[in-house]
């Protein structure tokens, strides 16, 4: 195998933990691992992208990558894959990955497989798999194409450094008709006290088993007390209970804890597509019956809001408050 290509996304001056998850993974996969990057603040994320594996990095640093959607990036990358012939590009699946594969599939009329949770290569092709039916059948495709584009799930790999050097870098210049169209006016980030939601050690997810709003403060402190994040399942979502950036599931956030804790959340399987990569899962729920029993290490049948106050003040009893 030779050139990997991956599409890097930059947050906060750092590429994002799933860029870092394919970088890595990519090494697998090719003799070359190259990435484009294309923000601003480039610069500062090669020495990251190189440590976990990048030996090439392709750059630009307008701000038009980032004050407008996909337009500009997508001539650019789409451009750069026509240039380099990459056996393989893999984009991020988020919703600038997904702008972005989709631009670049139309303007080459490369096939894009999205939902990716696995990536593996097999002679002269690549076996990629996706999963379907909310997650209950695995599909396995090969591919035949060149430079096939795969959008992958977070948490679908293990970003691990490999301790390289800060890969060599080729400016691209924005071409003078990039299309620019659509412009971002604004971007907010929800405030945070705690770790972000899919980096969180421990989540402590509530569903409609918690009855209302106001009791997600419960998880919030049990959350706290752990040093750990507060999720929640799509049903107390659309119900306007908390915002969607707490959403866990297939539609919502993947997440790969060591330890998820489900409280009042029956386990639909669009739930389970997001956590059930978890290291230890416990569940807490009035059903004995419910679903989330069959995938849990350790379950509680109680009412999840007895049950957490409780194990708040043992956590308190223990000294952690």
């Amino acid at each position: 195998m030779g050139l990997i290509l991956v599409a890097a996304e930059v947050a906060g001056g750092s590429p994002s933990p799933l860029t870092l998850e394919l970088v890595s993974h990519a090494r697998t996969l090719g003799d070359e691992v190259a990435v484009v990057v294309l923000d601003p603040e480039a610069d500062a994320v090669l020495p990251a992208l190189g440590a976990h594996g990048a030996s090439q990095a392709y750059v630009g640093r307008e701000t038009a990558y980032r004050e407008h959607l996909g337009q500009p990036a997508a001539q650019v990358v789409s451009a750069l894959v026509d240039r380099l012939h990459p056996d393989l590009v893999l984009f991020p699946g988020t919703q600038e990955g997904r702008d972005l594969a989709a631009r670049v599939s139309a303007r080459l009329r490369l096939p894009v497989l999205a939902n990716a949770i696995d990536v593996t290569k097999d002679g002269d092709a690549f076996l990629v798999r996706t999963a379907i039916f909310g997650a209950t059948v695995d599909v396995i495709t090969r591919t035949r194409s060149r430079s096939p584009l795969v959008l992958v799930r977070p948490k679908s790999f293990t970003a691990t450094a490999s301790g390289g050097p800060q890969p060599a870098t080729e400016v691209l210049p924005l071409p003078a008709e990039a299309p620019l169209g659509a412009r971002r006016l604004e971007s907010v980030v929800a405030p945070s006290a705690g770790p972000g939601l899919e980096e969180a050690k421990v989540v402590v997810s509530g569903g409609r088993g918690m009855q209302e709003a106001a009791n997600f403060e419960v998880l919030e402190h049990l959350a706290r007390q752990l040093g750990g994040a507060v999720g929640a399942s799509r049903a107390v979502v659309d119900a306007g209970w908390v915002p969607y950036a707490l959403q866990v599931g297939q539609t919502g956030k993947t997440v790969k804890p060591d330890v998820y804790i489900a409280c009042g959340i029956s386990g639909a399987m669009q739930h389970l597509v997001g956590m059930k990569g978890s290291s230890h899962i416990v569940a807490i729920n009035k059903d004995p019956d419910a679903p989330i029993f069959k995938l849990s290490d350790l379950g509680v049948v109680g009412d999840a809001l007895k049950v957490v106050p409780a194990l708040i003040e043992e956590l308190r009893a223990r000294g952690l408050s």
